[in-house]
């Protein structure tokens, strides 16, 4: 068996990959191949990081943290993973808006990818670059700001442009974070009202089977320096008085504080501890972000299809994301709602399914998150994305040979 991702579900193609340990080797690793993508911890699904040639991993690049305190910034190698430099800011004073369920992520995937969070004024990862510096094809270092030309179109990228190798983001001063887990909440509330839900944290997250009477668990991340509203009862929801894993059988020792006990943003934002390393396997991933707007449609469509997608799921997530302008982000234009689904590690069984999800999601409007596991067989979401004409422009600007545009890349552009 040959390398995989993190799922184990997909195999590389790639006849080499290697680990660079500076710009100068990566430099030459490109300039040796035909063809290269970047490698970055692993957790996409599907074949986005893949090519036939060469894969080049960044997690063994330059990841110094610099924090420029007067700008709110702090700038950090692409192959960083999120958990290090949490650590760093939180031991300097400083935080991020926020973070993934994973903390595990590198810096540069997650960017490339509209990776998110979760909450109703939160954007997704990427909304906090400030600017990038990709090394591309011609072997030249590029440095792009907020606010030149053609950069919300470089941020989410799919690794399309060359290889990210350092990152600006913007920083907030520190702040502690509690969270709070209520069971069954009736899904008449989530449908009925669906925004006093969303926004009644920081962030809030809906856990469910979708062939449950209720959902099964609403999970809560409120600031500290927030006065909160929520007493014993959310909307119905019964508050717990002892920690939960979203899914039963997993060790709720890998789930990051709960009930209540404030402690450091970092601490709180992602689901699952920095210090558990999650298993190499037994889960497969969808996700698809549907218009705010359509939510309420969407999730009462896929709980019509309970029956089918239930047999092969261990839990789906929902939770909202805010409208950004990058031209690739799975919330540009619009405030979004993900549906999360993670599936059994079945492939075949998963994909049996998908048609009949992206049946119901794809019209509304629904963005599959580019990492996680897609079909789109009548090729319909290229055409969910009013500035592709002008992001394929700017590969090829960038990449006019295409030395970075894998297969995924390709369907995606044509």
């Amino acid at each position: 068996m040959g390398e995989r991702n993190w799922a184990g579900n997909y195999e590389y193609r790639a006849a080499r990959i290697a680990q660079p340990s500076s710009i100068d080797e990566l430099r030459e690793l490109i300039a040796g191949s035909p063809s290269v993508r970047a490698l970055g911890s692993r957790h996409s699904f599907n074949d986005l990081a893949d090519d036939d040639r060469l894969l080049v991993s960044t997690a063994s690049l330059p990841s110094t943290v610099q924090i420029d305190a007067d700008a709110r910034t702090v700038t950090v190698g692409g192959g960083t993973r999120y958990g290090d430099l949490a650590r760093q800011l939180q031991e300097s004073g400083w935080a991020l808006h926020n973070l993934a369920s994973l903390p595990h992520i590198s810096v540069a995937g997650a960017i490339a990818t509209a990776t998110h969070g979760s909450g109703d004024r939160n954007g997704n990862l990427a909304t906090a670059v400030r600017a990038l510096r990709i090394l591309r094809a011609d072997s030249e270092l590029v440095d792009i700001a907020r606010g030149d030309a053609g950069f919300d179109g470089a941020v989410v990228s799919l690794g399309a442009l060359g290889v990210v190798v350092e990152v600006t983001l913007d920083i907030v001063p520190t702040f502690d974070a509690s969270q709070r887990l209520f069971e069954n909440l009736p899904w008449d509330a989530v449908t009925g009202r669906f925004d006093d839900v969303t926004s009644a944290a920081y962030s809030v997250s809906l856990f469910t089977t979708w062939d449950e009477p209720t959902v099964g668990l609403a999970w809560l991340k409120e600031r500290a320096d927030v006065s909160s509203t929520i007493g014993d009862d959310f909307f119905g929801a019964r508050a717990l008085t002892a920690p939960r894993h979203m899914i039963p059988t997993m060790d709720v020792r890998n789930t990051t504080e709960q009930l209540g006990v404030a402690g450091p943003w970092n601490e709180r934002l992602p689901h699952f501890r920095f210090e558990f390393t999650p298993s190499n396997g037994e889960e497969i991933q969808s996700e698809y972000l549907v218009p705010r707007a359509r939510a309420v449609e969407a999730i009462e469509a896929v709980r019509r299809l309970a029956p089918l997608i239930a047999p092969v799921l261990q839990i789906s997530e929902i939770r909202t994301v805010a409208a950004d302008e990058l031209w690739l982000s799975s919330a540009q234009g619009t405030d979004a709602v993900g549906l999360h689904f993670t599936w059994f590690r079945d492939q075949p069984a998963v994909e049996a399914v998908l048609p009949a999800l992206e049946g119901a999601l794809l019209p509304l409007g629904a963005r599959p998150h580019w990492g996680k596991l897609y079909l789109d067989r009548d090729h319909v979401v290229p055409g969910l994305y009013p500035r592709l004409a002008e992001f394929r422009d700017l590969v090829h600007a960038y990449d006019p040979d295409g030395r970075f545009r894998n297969a995924f890349v390709e369907r995606l552009l044509g």
